[in-house]
C-alpha cells in the first residue's frame, strides 16, 4: 500500500509537472528566443516536445494500471501465506506470476532511473539560465549570451541568441514563465525520484513475498508427505489389528 501510494504520487508529480514544464518551454522558446515551428513535417524541437507529451500520457495510464496489479498481487500473496493451512493451495502458476512481477518491476526501476537522469538535463539548463538572471547586475558590461544551439534545440545555421543586457534578456528574466518552468522541472525530477523509490520498495516487498511463498510451498509439501505417511501408518495398524482379530477368532 505504501509503495502504491508513493508510485501514484511520483507518477502524478512527474507527468503533471513535466507536461506543464514542457508547455512553458514552448512559450519561452517562441516569445524570447523567437524559435518558430517548422512549416514542413520535420523533427524540430516542438515536434519532440509533442512526442514527449504523448509519452507522458502513456506513462500515466500504464503505471496507474501497473500499480493496481502490484497491489492486488501483494494482497493475494499475503492471503496465500495467511491461509496456508486452510483450503488454499499454492500453485506453480502463482509462483511464476510472482517471479514475473519481480522481473518486470526491476526493469521498470531501471527505466525510471533513466527517466530521472534524463529529467535532470532540463533542470541543469534552467538552473544555469535562472542563475544568470539572478546575477544580472554582476553581468553589466559582460558579453554573455544564451544560445539554444549549444543544447541542440535549434539547427546550427539559426542564430537565436539572447544576450545579457538586452531587452529580451530582461523580459525573460522578469517573466513568470521562466521561474515557473524551472520549478516545475524540479518537481518533475522529484516525482521521478519518488517513482524510483517506489519501485525499490516494490522489489523489497515482492522479493520478501516470493521467499515466503517458496518456504510456504516447501512446508506445504512437507505437510502433505507427513499426512500421507501418517495415513499409511494408520492403515497398516488397522490391517494388523484386523488380522490379529481374525486369528483370535
Amino acid at each position: 500500500m505504501v509503495a502504491t501510494i508513493l508510485l501514484y504520487a511520483g507518477v502524478a508529480l512527474f507527468c503533471g509537472c513535466g507536461h506543464e514544464a514542457l508547455s512553458g518551454t514552448v512559450t519561452i522558446l517562441q516569445n524570447y528566443f523567437e524559435v518558430v515551428r517548422s512549416p514542413v513535417d520535420a523533427l524540430d524541437v516542438f515536434t519532440m516536445i509533442d512526442i514527449i507529451k504523448y509519452v507522458i500520457y502513456g506513462i500515466a495510464s500504464a503505471f496507474f494500471v501497473y500499480g493496481i496489479l502490484l497491489m492486488v498481487e501483494g494482497f493475494f500473496t499475503s492471503g496465500a501465506i495467511k491461509d496456508l493451512y486452510g483450503d488454499f493451495k499454492i500453485t506453480t502458476c502463482g509462483r511464476c506470476v510472482s517471479a514475473w512481477f519481480i522481473m518486470l518491476t526491476y526493469i521498470f526501476m531501471l527505466a525510471w532511473l533513466g527517466v530521472t537522469a534524463f529529467t535532470s538535463i532540463p533542470v541543469f539548463i534552467y538552473f544555469n539560465i535562472w542563475n544568470i538572471c539572478q546575477n544580472d547586475t554582476v553581468l553589466e558590461g559582460a558579453s554573455l549570451c544564451l544560445d539554444p544551439r549549444q543544447y541542440g534545440i535549434v539547427p546550427l545555421a539559426e542564430a537565436k541568441t539572447v544576450c545579457a543586457g538586452s531587452e529580451k534578456f530582461y523580459r525573460m528574466c522578469g517573466s513568470t514563465e521562466l521561474d515557473m518552468t524551472f520549478h516545475l522541472f524540479i518537481c518533475a525530477l522529484a516525482g521521478a525520484g519518488a517513482a524510483v523509490i517506489a519501485m525499490i520498495h516494490y522489489l523489497m516487498v515482492l522479493s520478501a513475498n516470493w521467499a515466503y511463498v517458496k518456504d510456504a510451498c516447501r512446508m506445504q509439501k512437507y505437510e502433505d508427505i507427513k499426512s500421507k505417511e501418517e495415513q499409511e501408518l494408520h492403515d497398516i495398524h488397522s490391517t494388523r489389528s484386523k488380522e490379529r482379530l481374525n486369528a483370535y477368532t
